[in-house]
């Protein structure tokens, strides 16, 4: 397990929100903490402690009136941490060169992809085609109807048709280099992992994933460590004293670099 660090941008701020909260309409979400630093000032601080595969987050749709205030500060962010950040929000093949130029070393795709309920495979192939396997990163957040999770888009708020399991996963691995999956019902709540979640990609073993959602304490971690088999990378945002939250950043660093 890798500790993968976050930044994420809303209307141009580095923020934590709920995740389930974003809504395009009025560019509002539940915000649990405002930064003052720009995206630059964490960049800079994931480099000097050597962090690697972390993500920025766009999280402004293109028609909004902040989205090119977030752009500005992913660029920063990326200027300050060229081949150390993924980039997500609003991918698509148009615009994927353009972030890896500035210094992402992945990009990070949902919407683009999964398009009218359904993987547009042909979007993907165009994509993987365009910017590599090994620089693409799909992410897989997803939200549970019933009994089974399924992949969520644009800003979340979308259920696609499908559901997240072991073929879905095994099919998009032979496209990308990662997965991004947030847990997005517990995401920015700090109350707990998505349990049932982290044992299906536990048991999974394929390209890396890197987990987010709902941790808020140590005993959080250890689960997680323990439910995934060692085998999920974790993002943690809201809980973090970096974003006004209980955890020490240095301590988790170490914690996890320690296992």
């Amino acid at each position: 397990m890798e500790f993968r660090p976050c930044i994420d941008i809303h209307n141009g701020k580095v923020k934590q929100i709920v995740g389930g909260s974003l809504k395009d309409a009025g560019d509002r979400a539940q915000e649990n903490f405002v930064a003052e630093q720009d995206a630059a000032f964490f960049a800079g601080l994931y480099r000097e402690r050597g962090l690697g595969g972390g993500h920025v987050i766009l999280l402004n749709h293109e028609g909004s009136e902040y989205y090119e205030a977030t752009r500005r500060q992913a660029f920063r962010a990326l200027k300050a941490y060229p081949g150390g950040l993924q980039i997500g929000g609003g991918i698509c093949e148009n615009n994927a060169e353009e972030y890896l130029e500035a210094g992402a070393s992945h990009v990070i795709v949902t919407s683009w992809v999964f398009r009218e309920g359904r993987i547009d495979r042909e979007r993907l192939k165009r994509l993987e085609r365009a910017v590599g396997k090994d620089r693409l990163v799909l992410d897989l957040s997803c939200r549970k109807k019933g009994t089974e999770y399924y992949i969520v888009t644009d800003r979340w708020q979308k259920f696609t048709d499908v559901a997240l399991t072991p073929p879905v996963l095994d099919e998009l691995a032979s496209h990308c280099a990662e997965f991004l999956i947030h847990a997005v019902d517990v995401e920015g709540r700090s109350q707990g992992i998505e349990k049932e979640l982290v044992c299906m990609l536990g048991k999974w073993n394929g390209i890396p994933v890197t987990y987010a959602g709902g941790v808020g304490s140590y005993e959080d971690l250890e689960l997680l460590k323990k439910l995934g088999r060692g085998r999920l990378n974790v993002t943690i945002g809201s809980a973090l004293d970096l974003f006004g939250g209980p955890l020490n950043f240095e301590q988790v660093v170490k914690s996890i670099a320690r296992e």
